[in-house]
């Protein structure tokens, strides 16, 4: 009995093994393609022209300046919005925080909160920041809601990242005088920084993506400025493209696919960066 069960979990061991691989290179060939035909219809509208030229009608003289500066403006804001937030309640519920029913109600909240639809923190972005607030179709408005919808998954990645770091070091650092502060400050967190960065990296990567609650609170589609104060109206790359998708002429869904390719360059950069961070943090604590 006791073979035929462990013959059985080898099977299908062995059947779920052969799935995944399917799956995965599926999705791989899959996104091979779709890059593919994005690279072979964008490349030839990539130029300085199309890099410094507001959008236009025409499609030859359509530009992404003003949806390129409007997504720096908000990833800007939203980093230093919703990473210090999010770390910091992230520390405050793995070391401070006491093991009761109203930690536990506030830990399956922000469990839940990271699977809710873009569109409803869009919803909830309209009727706080844009009409409550009367913060209009600003850089701030949406700079805020955008970290509404990050902040969850940087409070789960961050509490995990702390969490892994062993508790010899606590104790090690308790035991030569260290206060808890002191033990966050120059053991917890320098050992924790690589999962945290971990999820600011996927968290940076939904934000620069999103398209939804941007459209909620009334980001324009067509802006013929580059923002200079958080006030000002704006709009960003993936709404940009999404408009030139929209169009019926064949020559804006080139530029469209050229819209793509940078928001695809950015996205990368802004990555490189924070991989770099993390793979240095890991050199310098390594466990």
């Amino acid at each position: 009995m006791i073979k035929n069960n462990l013959k059985n979990r080898k099977k299908i061991d062995s059947i779920f093994k052969v799935a995944s691989k399917i799956i995965t290179w599926s999705s791989l060939v899959v996104l091979a393609v779709l890059l593919y035909h994005v690279s072979i219809t964008g490349i030839s509208k990539l130029s300085l022209d199309f890099l410094n030229n507001f959008p236009s009608r025409f499609p030859h003289k359509a530009g992404i300046k003003s949806a390129l500066s409007g997504s720096i403006w908000m990833l800007t804001f939203v980093t230093l919005i919703s990473v210090p937030i999010g770390v910091l309640s992230a520390i405050y519920l793995e070391e401070y925080s006491k093991k009761n029913r109203i930690t536990r109600f506030v830990e399956i909240n922000i469990a839940n909160l990271a699977g809710v639809p873009s569109i409803v923190y869009g919803i909830l972005g309209l009727a706080i920041f844009v009409r409550f607030f009367q913060l209009d179709r600003s850089v701030l408005a949406g700079s805020f809601t955008m970290s509404l919808l990050i902040l969850p998954v940087i409070i789960i990645s961050s509490r995990e990242a702390i969490r892994a770091v062993p508790k010899s070091i606590r104790l090690g650092a308790y035991a030569v005088g260290a206060t808890k502060y002191q033990t966050i400050r120059h053991h917890v967190i320098p050992i924790a920084l690589p999962g945290i960065l971990t999820g600011v990296i996927l968290s940076m990567s939904r934000a620069i993506g999103e398209t939804a609650p941007l459209i909620m609170i009334g980001a324009l589609t067509y802006v013929a400025f580059v923002p200079e104060t958080v006030m000002d109206p704006f709009t960003t790359l993936p709404i940009q493209v999404f408009n030139w998708a929209s169009r019926p002429q064949a020559a804006f869904h080139e530029v469209a696919a050229a819209g793509i390719i940078i928001l695809l360059i950015v996205l990368l950069f802004m990555n490189a960066i924070a991989i770099f961070l993390r793979n240095y943090s890991n050199k310098k604590y390594d466990f």
